[in-house]
Formats: structure tokens, sequence, C-alpha cells
């Protein structure tokens, strides 16, 4: 298994994917009315598809997945640049933090980091924030399914593609438990070929994941899960 997509609802996908695309510099894969595609390549480390799927309503509620931008001694460079892209700032109580929080051109919160030696290597996208109502435990669950393994960050438990590049995928301290609400933002992992979907399942409820389930949503060809906090995911098929 592998993780392969960061999927974010939006009203426009479009519009949302082709913002996104400039920001990270990605290659597009996908311009649909329903849906749109762009890839993000570290160079010697992974590769993450930004996905951008229709839905009915803007976000109404505080995200608990977002992006990290890298910004580093760039930082007031890279604010400007986004804000001419079409992003705007936002105050969600940050006060005097040393990173910039934005907001998307759908309302979406994302941040321009300062300088960190954890961010080294990481491309654009320095890191990927999911709220854990248990950071530590969510950590081990999240190394497993995914294959990524201890950044060595202090300030959280921090995952990173074994290769040492590419974005952290940090499990912070939730402000408050996951309500009914699906996520805004979400992961997709990818089975890879010889993988057994019954036994991934079997491995995700052992180590206190659950399997969704919408009927109204019909038959997928992957399954929807959600981890030990509650957060949302995909596992897709192997490729053919």
């Amino acid at each position: 298994m592998y993780l392969e997509n960061v999927v974010v609802d939006a009203v426009d996908p479009g519009r949302l994917g082709r913002f996104w695309e400039e920001v990270v510099g990605g290659e597009r894969l996908t311009d649909e009315s329903e849906g749109f595609e762009t890839r993000l390549s570290v160079e010697g480390g992974p590769t993450l598809d930004l996905c951008f799927q229709r839905v009915p309503d803007l976000p109404s509620a505080a995200p608990r997945l977002h992006l990290d931008l890298l910004g580093g001694a760039r930082q007031d460079e890279v604010v400007q640049r986004l804000l001419g892209l079409g992003a705007r700032h936002l105050d969600i109580g940050q006060g005097d933090a040393p990173w910039v929080v934005l907001a998307d051109p759908e309302g979406n919160p994302f941040c321009v980091m300062e300088e960190r030696a954890a961010y080294v290597g990481t491309g654009p996208v320095a890191a990927l924030p999911l709220d854990s109502a248990d950071p530590d435990r969510d950590a081990e669950f999240w190394s497993w399914l995914s294959g990524w393994t201890d950044a060595g960050v202090a300030e959280q438990p921090s995952l990173r593609h074994p290769s040492g590049r590419g974005p952290l995928l940090e499990l912070c301290p939730e402000s408050a438990p996951k309500g009914t609400a699906k996520n805004r933002l979400h992961l997709d992992v990818r089975l890879e070929t010889g993988d057994d979907p019954d036994e991934v399942e079997a491995g995700i409820i052992a180590r206190d994941g659950r399997r969704e389930h919408h009927p109204e949503w019909g038959e997928l060809p992957w399954r929807l899960y959600a981890d030990p906090s509650g957060n949302e995911f995909c596992v897709l098929p192997a490729r053919a």
C-alpha cells in the first residue's frame, strides 16, 4: 500500500484545482466538470495527486486536514504570490504565530510556514497536518497504512516517505472530537498488486479503524474507512 491522493471537496473543482496546480507546480492529469487532478512529484521522493471532487456546498466546519506550504526565508514572497493567485488572509486566532494563514478561493485554510530544519527536501508542500485524538496511536496506524516512517520531528508525531523527502504527515492533537460531518479533505491509499483488500480491512479494524458505508452512494470501486480518530480515508484497488 502507498499514499496516493490528497482529495479536496470543491464546489468548482476546475477553479480550485487550477489554483492549487499553480501553487504546487503540478502536472495536470484530469480536468472535467466533476473532477480535477494534478500531480505533485518530489524529486527523489513521493508522488502525490491532488484531486478535487465536486460537492454542493462550501465548507462549514474547521478542517481536520490541511496543507502547510514551504515558505522559509522566502515566506513573504510566497505569500504575495499566493495572494496574486486568488488566496486571501485568514484569521483563525493564530495571533503572532510565525506562519501565515491564508484561505484558498473556496475558503479552505492553509499555512505558509516559516523556516524549519524539518522541511528540508519537502518540496512545495511542507506538511499535511491531520487532527488526532491520540497522535502516537494514529502515527502507528498511518505508518502501517501508508508505509511512511517516523520523521524524527520533536514537535509532534510525524511521518515521511521512506526516501526522507516530500511532505511530513503530522498527527496533531485535536481541539475537539471528530463530528459527524465528513472531512472536507481526506487521504487515499492505493493497494499494490498482491495486496488482499479483505486482509487490509481486517488490519484496519484490528488497529481501531472502521469501515464506513453510505448506501446512497451505490457500489464504488474503492472502500471508505475512518482512522481511529474518525478521519475518513479511501483504500483504492490495485492498478491493473
